[in-house]
């Protein structure tokens, strides 16, 4: 029964995390402008999220190791630093970016400027890290995080016409008034929303911390299998319910009330109350995760002693990454800096460096050495290998398309 309770809590747990200030952002931005004319888009990032995160879950799961470790010693340093340093930067843009989503949900709450809670933030995120046991904190704000469910029910609520909603999705086109370079940035963007590396990083970094062996294999296969694409559902409704309200009036999301605005016209104050949650649980949780990612990173390509299981004075340099990455995140957010366009620039940069990231991964989990009969089976491995090819294309079509589309606009 504890087992069956354990696997129901990560599959939750998986739906609640999978949605962050990046998801929030880019499928309310999406569906604002486009429709569901790029859900085709959430559907392959779900299907390599999946792949990504089983493979790296299993890597940790039969290696018992965390993933820079075992990059640098299957790649070799140099090819381990690239990854490191493509990886870290990434991690944190994505860290600055949860904490100012933090704050924004708080000034949505009480209209307050969000610059006026950063402090409090890197402070909590840094606490909960430093006090919070590992599985109380991954689950309390998963769980918490399923409050945006509420976007479910608006749409519910706001009884669309269902097939027409089937017809942008299952016929993608690009609307008037966009032109095709500014559909294939979105749709770059959303990708990079979906594939976020320090999601695989935490998740693989969280299997080693919580001991999970071969035993656990089925936990793990579960955790991502059913839990990544809920929670890719749970995004589409985001999206559609942009689509519904927001793009018939011509209004673009650059602001975190806006992406709440259709739950609020189809649920009133008890939605929105309820979206305030799942905001905060959502954005915290990821603040959390990514901040962990840059110490979990680090520490295992230069071998120190890391993990929230261990005793601070034991992995005191994991815990100074930690700290230090929260406050230049929090110094990053109160330059004034709009949390909306980091995070949309995080995700440019997370499509950019996804291939740096994904690759080592895909070598490993085909070692035999390291994985003995755990390794990639041939159909696993055909669909991994693809989605490397598409990686790169993506990540070397980014760059042009963003300065094409002056990032969108």
């Amino acid at each position: 029964m504890k087992g069956l309770l354990k696997v129901f809590l990560g599959v939750l747990t998986a739906i609640g995390g999978f949605v962050d200030i990046g998801d929030l952002v880019a499928n309310a931005v999406v569906g604002a402008r486009f429709g569901l004319s790029l859900a085709w888009v959430l559907v392959a990032g779900v299907v390599g999220i999946c792949l990504f995160a089983d493979m790296s879950g299993r890597v940790a799961a039969v290696t018992g190791r965390g993933t820079f470790d075992l990059v640098r010693e299957r790649l070799g340093p140099r090819a381990g630093l690239a990854n490191l340093v493509a990886s870290t930067f990434v991690t944190f843009l994505t860290l600055a970016a949860e904490i100012g989503g933090v704050a924004l949900a708080f000034e949505l709450a009480t209209s307050v400027s969000y610059l006026l809670f950063v402090p409090l933030v890197a402070f909590l995120v840094w606490f909960v890290i430093w006090r919070m046991p590992f599985e109380k904190m991954e689950q309390a704000f998963g769980l918490a995080g399923l409050c945006l469910l509420a976007f479910a029910v608006a749409l519910w609520q706001l009884g669309p016409d269902w097939g027409e909603l089937f017809r942008q999705a299952s016929h993608p086109s690009v609307p008037d008034g966009e032109g095709h370079p500014t559909y294939w940035f979105y749709a770059i963007s959303l990708f990079g929303a979906a594939m976020t590396p320090y999601e695989v990083f935490f998740f693989s970094s969280g299997a080693v911390e919580e001991g999970w062996t071969r035993k656990d294999l089925k936990t793990e296969r579960l955790n991502v299998y059913v839990g990544f694409p809920l929670g890719g559902v749970l995004s589409l409704a985001i999206a559609a319910t942009s689509a519904l309200v927001l793009l018939p009036q011509g209004i673009e999301v650059d602001h975190l009330d806006q992406v709440a605005l259709p739950t609020v016209l189809a649920l009133g104050k008890i939605g929105l109350a309820v979206l305030i949650v799942g905001f905060v649980a959502a954005t915290f949780g990821a603040a959390l995760e990514t901040a962990l990612s840059t110490g979990y990173s680090l520490a295992q390509y230069l071998g120190w002693q890391w993990g929230k299981r261990t005793a601070p004075k034991d992995a005191a340099r994991f815990h100074a990454v930690v700290l230090v990455a929260v406050v230049l995140g929090a110094m990053l957010v109160l330059t004034t800096l709009d949390p909306v366009k980091v995070t949309e620039y995080s995700l440019v940069f997370s499509a950019i460096a996804l291939p740096l990231t994904y690759f080592p991964i895909l070598v490993v989990a085909n070692d035999p050495e390291y994985m003995a009969e755990s390794a990639n089976g041939r159909v696993v491995n055909a669909l991994a290998t693809g989605y490397l090819v598409l990686l790169t294309v993506v990540a070397l079509a980014a760059i042009p398309l963003m300065i094409a589309t002056k990032a969108g606009q």
